[in-house]
């Protein structure tokens, strides 16, 4: 009874410091709004937030994808995956499905994948379409010998950062500034980083789905 009333006015508490917390929020936006925008142009693309994202804080995307290479790690360590049933003559709906959807997911990741340079998308939306894809992949038994190279897996997924690293690498050799871009050529730059990272987060989602390391064949 106690611990119920200790969690009732913990969660009460809790609730009335983000109700305050919302309502001291100024009526006005603050911050680096304004410095953003005036930056977006040099930036080498027009949506602010990819500018964010890729440019004005890449520090933080590629801790970001750092971080989903060492949650797949993780999963990894711990246990070998199971195998789901390879016989899909029992399983027209599914295999009809997977003819219909299997090529939108993919069109439809690389469109993410452009727009995010102009409008809502890009690398992170991408990938999680491609995981959804290889989920459906897995489902269906269709990937079992590719997901047994675990050369060409491990090289996926470990893709994003490696990618990201050495565009900052080649940015500090050419502008001194780690993910500083050469001015006005930052475009094709953050379009090189999100095409890898959207195909290591791809990987990382469907992968992270089967909860271990893919084994042999039984």
């Amino acid at each position: 009874m106690m611990r119920r009333l200790s969690i009732g006015v913990l969660s009460i508490a809790l609730l009335a410091a983000l109700g305050w917390a919302v309502r001291s929020l100024p009526p006005e936006p603050s911050g680096l709004t304004a410095a953003s925008l005036a930056k977006l142009p040099e930036s080498g693309v027009t949506n602010p937030v990819t500018a964010v994202l890729l440019n004005y804080r890449g520090y933080d995307t590629l801790l970001e994808v750092g971080v989903l290479l060492l949650a797949i790690v993780g999963v990894w360590s711990l246990r070998r995956s199971e195998w789901a049933a390879a016989d899909l003559r029992g399983r027209p709906l599914l295999m009809s499905l997977l003819r219909v959807l299997l090529p939108v997911l993919v069109l439809a990741a690389g469109y993410l994948l452009w727009i995010g340079a102009f409008a809502p998308g890009g690398a992170f939306q991408g990938g999680a379409l491609l995981g959804g894809a290889l989920v459906l992949v897995i489902l269906g038994g269709l990937a079992r010998r590719w997901l047994q190279r675990q050369r060409g897996l491990r090289l996926g997924l470990a893709l994003g950062v490696l990618v990201f690293a050495a565009v900052g690498a080649a940015a500090k050799a050419l502008t001194g500034g780690l993910l500083q871009y050469p001015a006005g050529s930052g475009g094709p730059w953050i379009l090189v980083i999100e095409s890898a990272a959207m195909i290591s987060i791809g990987l990382t989602l469907g992968l992270l789905y089967c909860g271990g390391r893919p084994g042999e064949d039984p």
